[in-house]
């Protein structure tokens, strides 16, 4: 059941009253100015017949992240379908990002790794995109784990649309498709935005992110790399599949080489179990009011 103030806040976006999070923030903060906004008939219906969840900053279980966010980078709506509770497992979330084109080689590489974090019990994250984040959705549910696709789109319109099938079978398994929009895109600058967006979350639920293989800027597919400078800002673990031997002269591994350079850890077998299984104990989290409070105070002071 959606709340009244999850609901005004769809509304509220859907009447453009909330442009962007600053609109938020400054606005809508406030709980009495959310609930002074009329919600029509039409839109009630419109998240009735398209299944829509929705959950919002003033949820008691809204998902916050673990870590201190800023308030341009603080969701303060979801749309949902499937599990939401697997966002606030951040001890057992894991992001899995890398190119649209893999080789396959790259393939046979990640399908390795991330059958051993699904059969560990860890849940998989990724962008539904073509290529890497398909292989990890599907390698995850192939080998009985839970996967969470954070979407650049609405839930009425996947994108990709290839990955239609793959979203509702995310769904059906106990996984969670979700998203920060309830609106089309403009233009496409605000496509490129949203995609931008979306990789920030990818780092913002997780213990860890594994870069599977990307481009540098500018020399093609280098989307993963948001994820990654979202990542070490939050102090997130990041690992990256290299091979010295095989990778060195492959452009298809630069950003992996520039990861590590910058700080990240190669990604085997043994620093799998030891670094991530360990490290992903299941720490007993705050309550959601604590957490409320420590961003409250951590936006107070920023």
């Amino acid at each position: 059941m959606n709340s009244e103030l999850a609901i005004k806040l769809y509304v509220a976006i859907k009447e453009n009253l909330i442009k962007t999070k600053k609109d938020f923030w400054d606005n809508f903060f406030n709980k009495e100015n959310v609930e002074k906004i009329n919600i029509s008939e039409k839109y009630r219906q419109e998240i009735l017949s398209n299944k829509i969840n929705l959950i919002c900053f003033f949820d008691k279980d809204f998902p916050f992240p673990s870590n201190n966010i800023s308030k341009k980078d603080m969701p303060f709506l979801f749309a949902y379908k499937g599990d939401i509770k697997l966002l606030s497992q951040t001890n057992k979330n894991v992001a899995v990002i890398g190119v649209t084109s893999p080789l396959n080689s790259v393939i046979d590489r990640e399908r390795k790794f991330v059958e051993i974090l699904a059969k560990n019990d860890m849940n998989v994250i990724s962008g539904l995109a073509k290529g890497c984040d398909a292989i990890a959705h599907k390698t995850c549910l192939n080998n009985g784990g839970k996967t969470v696709a954070f979407l650049p789109s609405t839930l009425n319109k996947i994108y990709p649309f290839e990955n239609k099938k793959l979203a509702e079978r995310i769904e059906k398994n106990g996984g969670l498709i979700i998203t920060e929009y309830v609106t089309e895109p403009k233009d496409k600058f605000e496509i490129i935005k949203r995609f931008i967006s979306r990789d920030r979350l990818q780092a913002m639920y997780v213990k860890a992110v594994i870069l599977t293989a990307s481009f540098s800027k500018g020399n093609g597919d280098s989307g993963a790399r948001h994820a990654m400078q979202k990542a070490k800002c939050l102090n997130v673990q990041r690992y990256v599949l290299y091979n010295e031997k095989t990778d060195s002269n492959n452009k298809m591994f630069d950003l992996n080489k520039e990861q590590i350079d910058d700080g990240a850890t190669i990604l085997t077998e043994k620093n799998i179990k030891k670094n991530i299984f360990i490290q992903f104990c299941y720490i007993t989290r705050c309550t959601q009011l604590v957490q409320m409070i420590d961003f409250l105070m951590c936006f107070t002071y920023r």
